[in-house]
């Protein structure tokens, strides 16, 4: 393609962004005083009929699918056409190789459906391998951003096309100002989008083209819902079979100039990854913040392709900041005023975590960028809760600054004090003192928010699987600045969980405690979800031989959870507690949820519960309790009903003959004791022939399960003579 060629297509490629009549007529005068250009743009934009950008409405096309584009006149398709099982209502709009028609689904339901076919003419062995991994690529997603794949099939002449669900919506940079949405909320938006390119990116797949025409936004229920579509050019990280995902050829370009990245801009190169998204990424949310990419695409379209290469490869993106104070008066009052904000404050707000957010997505050198769409998206999430956000340089006075956003209270009474001791400085010891306290207060908090920050880096580095560094960070906090925060403990529970099926029991017992004490500081009314960490904690402390740190954790769960309605995290703090000999008072602060655990168990014989699983441990925590009564009688009652549920569970099986065995060595029945104890060693023996790293979890069996299993055993070791 000559440079006439490529300026007519990126002429068009802007011209079919602009819906409004009247836009486009005043767009051709300005940019078009060549008549036989004009003709040409005009003849083309025939081809794409007026609708609401769906599935790629502005194409992107190859050198030869352009000139195939602009010469394509008729279509075999037409409404009325019954393709399969769906009858073409109306064309909404033309991707780069496809088609897009509105179509109604005949059976076996009725419903309507946006229907993709290749484009007449465009049936090339390279553009129908294109539009099939486009297929592939969609049908391996599942994710509520993403447009769903409904069918696929090929027309009687051969040319593939697929169903998708039909996406109603409008381009998100659209939908934000038309609403007027507020940072705050363009943000959640944007955090959305992210987690779908996440998903793709996990499927493999790079969408490669993302800008607003490619990310609609529906209402449902009130709530405005992302959606992010035309996947017509992605590529597949990974070769698939027979090679049909390496299909970058060298000299085609692909991609939307002001919205891709660098890398994209060489000619055939095959080396993309996620990171390229990311940066487009970067791109798209500089547009919601100030209302315009970061190069002017009139600006890259008149500079030619090695203009527009040379400006996108070694001119730097202003930051958003920038950019709004740059704009002219009138213009950037327009903007705030679709930010809900006046302008100093729009300044104010995306000035400082949003510039440096943008302004990584937009580094030039990938390896500088978000290595993922979830990273970016866990940096805006901090900055919307005034956390520390990794993109930028952690200096003092930034964490001083977030720390005071986050704790207005403590610090503005900090503030009336001091300014207490100014005033009243004649009669000042007491003041004194206060200030003094005061101070020691505001550099614990700014300790805490220190720890904090260290524990956000530590969660980036294990969502890359770097468990050493990010144990490293966490071993250098004490305890006592651990936030009582769900991604604090999510931390020290993977980190636990990594030294405990390495063996490592000393480290693991030390994650553990501080995660129990971080579990009962969190404020959650999903109590279960808090609990659920108490059991291998239990188990890790335990089994390091340290029974005073396991006595100090069970004392602390129990005041954390004294009673409770829900069976699921009494069961859970019953068995934390008694994986040892209890002393009374432990055993009788029990007893509330013991009356709750009892109360859920299904009393019929034989059981019939929806969830045998869940009721046979609860019988079993249930005779552990009674055991630790010393009332062998009842305990060996709950044995007998936890067996009696309709559940394969080796780990449970081998827990409840423990129970038995030491229960009936108190009542004389030693002999059986005795065999009990011996058949449960040869199976725990069994299982820890091989390293617990190595264990697949199976039928709901949990690695803690069986050391539970294994300090059972060593006790009815001892209790069964």
């Amino acid at each position: 393609m000559n440079d006439d060629a490529r300026r007519e297509k990126l002429l068009f490629d802007e011209l079919i962004e602009i819906e409004d009549a009247a836009a486009r007529a005043a767009f051709l005068d300005q940019r078009c005083p060549d008549p036989e250009l004009r003709r040409r743009l005009e003849e083309l934009l025939a081809l794409q009929e007026p609708a609401e950008a769906l599935l790629g409405a502005a194409p992107t096309l190859s050198p030869d699918e352009f000139e195939s584009y602009a010469g394509a006149g008729g279509r075999a398709e037409h409404p009325g056409t019954l393709i399969g099982r769906y009858k073409l209502v109306r064309r909404l709009g033309a991707g780069g190789c496809g088609v897009v028609y509105l179509a109604e689904q005949q059976e076996p339901v009725r419903r309507q459906v946006a229907l993709k076919i290749i484009r007449l003419g465009m049936d090339t062995e390279h553009v129908i391998a294109r539009f099939e991994l486009e297929r592939q690529a969609l049908a391996i997603m599942d994710h509520p951003n993403i447009a769903r794949v409904l069918d696929a099939g090929a027309t009687e002449a051969g040319r593939p096309y697929f169903v998708m669900e039909l996406v109603q919506g409008v381009r998100i940079t659209e939908y934000c100002a038309r609403n007027r949405l507020s940072t705050e909320q363009r943000l959640n938006l944007f955090i959305q989008v992210c987690h779908a390119l996440q998903h793709a990116h996990q499927k493999g797949i790079i969408h490669r083209d993302i800008k607003p025409s490619n990310i609609l936004v529906e209402t449902h229920d009130g709530h405005p819902v992302p959606k992010v579509i035309d996947f017509g050019i992605a590529k597949a990280i990974e070769e698939t079979q027979g090679g049909r995902a390496s299909l970058t050829v060298q000299l085609l370009f692909i991609g939307t100039p002001a919205y891709m990245s660098p890398e994209q801009t060489s000619l055939g190169n095959p080396d993309l990854d996620t990171r390229s998204d990311i940066y487009s990424l970067g791109v798209l949310l500089h547009e919601l913040l100030v209302g315009r990419p970061p190069f002017d695409p009139r600006e890259l379209e008149a500079a030619g392709l090695e203009g527009m290469r040379r400006i996108l490869c070694e001119r730097e993106a202003p930051r958003p900041s920038q950019a709004l104070a740059s704009l002219a008066p009138d213009e950037l009052r327009t903007i705030a005023d679709q930010h809900r904000v006046d302008p100093a404050r729009l300044i104010s707000a995306v000035e400082g975590d949003l510039d440096w957010i943008v302004a990584t997505a937009l580094e030039k050198d990938r390896r500088r960028r978000y290595e993922t769409a979830y990273g970016m998206a866990m940096d805006l999430r901090r900055h919307l809760a005034n956390e520390l956000v990794s993109a930028r340089p952690p200096s003092r006075v930034y964490r001083f600054g977030k720390l005071v956003r986050r704790n207005r209270v403590a610090f503005v009474a900090g503030a009336l004090v001091l300014l207490s001791l100014l005033a009243g400085l004649g009669t000042s010891t007491w003041l004194l003192l206060r200030e003094r306290e005061a101070r020691r207060e505001q550099a614990r908090l700014l300790m805490i928010a220190e720890a904090g920050e260290q524990i956000a880096q530590a969660a980036v580095l294990l969502t890359y699987n770097k468990r050493v560094e990010a144990d490293t960070i966490v071993a250098s906090i004490p305890a006592s600045l651990l936030r009582p925060s769900l991604e604090c403990a999510q931390v020290l529970r993977d980190l636990g969980e990594w030294h405990a099926l390495s063996g490592r029991w000393p480290e693991a017992a030390r994650r553990y405690f501080d995660l129990a004490q971080v579990i009962i500081r969190v404020d959650d009314s999903d109590s279960d979800k808090v609990s659920f960490n108490l059991m291998p904690a239990g188990t890790a402390i335990l089994e390091n031989g340290d029974m005073g740190a396991y006595d100090a954790f069970r004392r602390d769960i129990l005041a954390r959870f004294p009673r409770s309605s829900n069976p699921m995290p009494a069961e859970q703090v019953i068995k934390a507690s008694l994986l040892a000999p209890a002393p009374p008072d432990i055993l009788a602060a029990l007893a509330p949820l013991v009356g709750t655990v009892e109360a859920s168990v299904d009393s019929a014989a034989p059981p019939t519960s929806d969830n045998p699983y869940l009721g046979a441990w609860r019988c079993f925590a249930l005779a552990l309790y009674e055991l630790r009564r010393n009332r062998p009688e009842a305990a060996l009652v709950w044995c007998d009903r936890s067996e009696r549920y309709a559940n394969v569970n080796a780990t449970r099986e081998i827990s409840v003959n423990l129970v038995r065995a030491m229960a009936l060595a108190r009542i004389g029945g030693d002999e059986t004791a005795k065999r009990l104890v011996a058949e449960s060693r040869a199976r725990v023996e069994q299982r820890f022939l091989s390293p617990i790293e190595g264990w697949e979890p199976a039928n709901n069996i949990l690695w803690f399960d069986w050391i539970n299993a294994r300090l059972l055993l060593r006790e009815a070791t001892q209790a069964v003579p």
